[in-house]
């Protein structure tokens, strides 16, 4: 891979996912202090003329102490010193200031600092998820340019720059690119305001640029796939007889409807209890067949696997004990908070591969989603994950630890699998899916309180082996206009829910049927 082009790649990068615990690391203490990049540091009479920008890393430390994107472990100065080399080498003319922030207090601090140094802008780069720096650097005033660590900052990302979009924040222009080139060609634009221009002319160019240089549609010939679709109705009455089991929390708490769907939401312990209890011949079987179909296993004991065989049969257990199709379980919180001791992973995978939900971190909305996708196909699963956008390859990356091997339904083609480590926390197992390429895809999420149903489309076209983020990594070139992708992520939270098949007409249907509003994503 060419180190000096693309960002995923960079030398002595060891990458991995998802903001789950807050930010907030001794370790970011002394924000302000520089990085080892040579030159960086310029004398005064060095940079007159120059542009000077701030650069600010937004993360918890330099070596990722907890489980979060990209995972836990991870060393952010190979991929920061690459940046800065990078930057400087090609831009003489500009003098790069590196820093690091993990929330709004260190980046006021590097703003207080800055109202005496001349500085010109910023570039914000979004390393872990969920740190809010961008925010107040945004405040200044002055041009920001903020960028996406891919695989690291994505989410974080993608819902802040939704928000600067809908609040026409006139001074942020934004990169999200796996080419180190569309970054140098984005801070390029910051000569602008240095020769005079406005804050509005550096966004202008910036996005001017960022269309100029995603990658042009493709050939979007799909694989034929027919979908035997339910009629809206009869999705409806198929829908009216399912349930949802979501364990939250170890309190549980009241009964809940999403779309009509009953939805039982219950403690930890009577699913720990259930883990507990499950017949350890039974798991031993079950283990037996992953190792068999499997096509790698990797950093994972049979003893690990056994515990999530266990988990396996706990949640069928429960679904057959509430009348249930669908589960959902804070799997992160509980784990980590010693409610639960396997990861519901592979079970969420076998249940998928059987018509069944198994859906991530008790999201209640993605859960209800993919019993729509799952009912209105017909048995086709739908995968719950986490998106990357990258403009130098024209994909959206559907990543998450999750996903059926089983895309077009219990009696359909299988692809191959892999079982693996959960990829924040390197504990515990996880799946990677090698989804099929050359398919339509359809992506959804329900929002019954305001009667809408998010859509879009792409076709599937590569899985992503990247180490960074979740384990499955389902690459696909959306269908429509790719910039409009950025602008509903504040608006809808991070997940997406996807489908193999072209359910356009369905779901079309089914909106009408229901009086809902598709928005169209892209």
């Amino acid at each position: 891979m060419d180190t000096k082009k693309t960002l995923t790649g960079c030398i002595g990068c060891d990458l991995s996912r998802r903001g789950f615990l807050a930010a907030g690391c001794a370790a970011c203490a002394g924000v302000a202090g520089i990085l080892s990049v040579p030159n960086i540091a310029r004398a005064a009479s060095d940079a007159v003329g120059k542009v000077r920008i701030r650069v600010i890393y937004a993360l918890h430390s330099e070596v990722q102490a907890q489980p979060d994107w990209p995972n836990i472990g991870f060393n952010f100065k190979p991929t920061m010193d690459f940046i800065m080399k990078t930057l400087t080498n090609a831009l003489p003319n500009f003098e790069f200031i590196p820093s690091m922030a993990n929330g709004q207090e260190q980046a006021k601090q590097l703003i207080k600092e800055d109202k005496k140094a001349n500085i010109d802008g910023y570039l914000v780069y979004q390393m872990n998820a969920w740190n809010q720096v961008v925010q107040p650097v945004a405040e200044t005033k002055k041009p920001v340019l903020y960028a996406d660590f891919q695989y690291g900052g994505s989410g974080g990302f993608l819902v802040y720059t939704a928000a600067f979009l809908r609040k026409n924040t006139p001074n942020v222009g934004f990169v999200a690119s796996s080419n180190i080139e569309d970054l140098v060609e984005a801070v390029k634009c910051f000569e602008l305001v240095k020769k005079g221009g406005t804050v509005a002319d550096f966004t202008a160019a910036t996005a001017r640029l960022r269309v100029e240089r995603t990658l042009k549609p493709r050939d979007r010939a799909c694989t034929d796939d027919p979908v035997n679709a339910l009629s809206p109705q009869d999705c409806l009455n198929k829908l009216k007889s399912s349930k949802i089991l979501a364990y939250r929390n170890a309190e549980g708490g009241a009964d809940e409807s999403f779309m009509d769907i009953p939805v039982l939401v219950r403690p930890f312990s009577e699913l720990n209890d259930a883990w507990k209890t499950a017949n350890k011949d039974e798991a031993k079987e079950i283990v037996k067949q992953w190792q068999k179909n499997a096509s790698m296993i990797e950093g994972v004991s049979p003893e690990t696997l056994e515990t999530c065989a266990a988990m396996y049969l706990a949640e069928k257990a429960m679904l057959k004990k509430h009348g249930a199709d669908a589960i959902t379980i804070n799997c992160l919180g509980g784990f980590y908070g010693g409610q639960i001791h396997a990861y519901p992973c592979l079970g969420f995978h076998e249940l998928c591969n059987e018509g069944l939900v198994g859906a991530c971190e008790c999201d209640v909305r993605s859960t209800a989603s993919m019993l729509v996708v799952t009912a209105l196909s017909q048995g086709r699963p739908g995968y719950i994950s986490d998106p990357v956008l990258d403009t130098a390859k024209r994909q959206i990356i559907y990543a998450h630890c999750v996903a059926s091997n089983k895309p077009f339904g219990p009696q359909g083609k299988k692809n191959s699998f892999e079982i693996l480590t959960h990829s924040e926390d390197r504990q515990g197992a996880s799946v990677r899916s090698m989804l099929p390429v050359g398919f339509m895809t359809t992506t959804v999420e329900f929002a019954p309180e305001r009667k809408e149903i998010l859509f879009h489309q792409a076709k599937s076209v590569d899985n992503d082996l990247n180490d960074r983020a979740c384990r499955t990594k389902l690459a696909a070139e959306p269908v429509g206009d790719f910039e409009k992708l950025f602008t509903m992520w504040d608006q809808w939270g991070w997940h997406r829910v996807t489908v193999y098949g072209d359910l356009k007409a369905p779901l079309f249907a089914l909106a009408d049927t229901l009086g809902y509003k598709v928005i169209q994503e892209a």
